[in-house]
């Protein structure tokens, strides 16, 4: 059995995978509150050792394990930002009793998340040239934005971390130079503001404020309430995309237009032939809005750049698990360099 991590700065989803005629096979899942564990061994713990879930039995032997988590891995070292903690993978491996186990970015889960994953669970936003073998690049707006790259090196894609999304935000027009000078004047912020203080959950909080208090946009006293008791991203994005509120779908409609450049500039970046994917858990939850051109015009308006970038495939990905996919998939490959034994070949054999 694989146990597979996705770690973030409110939750630690967690996950039991096995293989079947080499492909992953989920077992069980739980997602947990971080604030409510002193660190990631009490929540493994708690996961492993929790009986008659999803008809399971609990008590699984594990063989290999990975956790993507947000933030620079440095000696199998990551210090979290957003949460008290400090993992360690050989202290993590000893104290679970999991001789394989490692750590990665969670863009990197993402990354080896996507040769997982079945058409069905990919929506193409744009077609571009899908013969074209190079490199990929992978954004992800979620609670944070997430960039990395998956290098072709000949044979196939490998996934590497970056921390993109804390570089400096580079407005476009008028409108997003205002918005920029709003985010400088947040003390929280300061002078440093980068592109996931636009492009995120956090990001489209940001948005609507800005639009609220600069640009007088009418905040009506029902959508007040709703973003004081409601998830505020939920109500911008519901609202915003059926058109019921204009604040909200100005929100949305900036939002998702900065995002399309931030994306088209990691695409230029990293030279992405290969195509580009958006993952994280806003893209699909705004699925109509993505669709409705305002992503793809300015993911393409780079000027002298705009056939290259425009022959470029773009793909949402629309499997929540992608990561934990990922995750299983990084710590059975490197299980079985390690070991001599790959647990995705053996159920290949099994079968014949």
């Amino acid at each position: 059995m694989i146990l597979a991590g996705d770690v973030g700065g409110t939750k630690v989803d967690l996950a039991l995978y096995r293989f079947e005629r080499g492909s992953l096979q989920h077992v069980r899942e739980r997602k947990f509150l971080a604030a409510q564990y002193p660190d990631l061994q009490s929540v493994v713990r708690d996961f492993l050792n929790n009986k008659e879930v999803n008809g399971q039995n609990g008590h699984e032997e594990v063989t290999a394990a990975c956790f993507g988590v947000p933030g620079p891995a440095r000696k199998n070292v990551i210090h979290l930002t957003n949460l008290p903690w400090t993992l360690d993978s050989d202290q993590l491996a000893r104290d679970l009793g999991i001789s394989h186990l490692f750590l990665i970015n969670d863009l990197e889960a993402n990354g080896y998340g996507i040769a997982e994953l079945s058409p069905d669970q990919i929506l193409v936003l744009n077609e571009g040239d899908s013969s074209q073998v190079g490199n990929r690049a992978l954004i992800a707006a979620g609670t944070g934005l997430g960039e990395g790259f998956l290098i072709w090196d000949g044979r196939s894609h490998v996934p590497m971390a970056s921390e993109g999304g804390h570089a400096d935000f580079g407005p476009r027009n008028d409108l997003e130079i205002e918005l920029l000078q709003y985010l400088r004047a947040d003390i929280e912020i300061g002078n440093h503001v980068s592109w996931e203080r636009v492009c995120s959950g956090i990001g489209l909080k940001n948005i609507y404020s800005f639009l609220r208090d600069v640009k007088k946009m009418k905040e009506s006293s029902e959508l007040r309430e709703r973003m004081q008791t409601e998830d505020p991203n939920a109500v911008i994005g519901g609202l915003g995309e059926s058109g019921e509120n204009e604040l909200c779908a100005e929100t949305l409609n900036l939002f998702v237009s900065a995002y399309g450049a931030e994306a088209g500039n990691l695409a230029l970046k990293v030279l992405a032939h290969g195509g580009v994917y958006v993952g994280g858990g806003i893209a699909p939850k705004i699925l109509k809005k993505m669709q409705d051109g305002t992503f793809m015009m300015a993911f393409c308006d780079k000027g002298r750049m705009h056939n290259l970038v425009s022959q470029m495939p773009v793909r949402i990905i629309l499997e929540s698990r992608a990561a934990l996919m990922g995750a299983a998939a990084y710590a059975e490959a490197r299980s079985a360099e390690l070991s001599g034994h790959s647990a995705r070949a053996a159920s290949v054999q099994m079968r014949k």
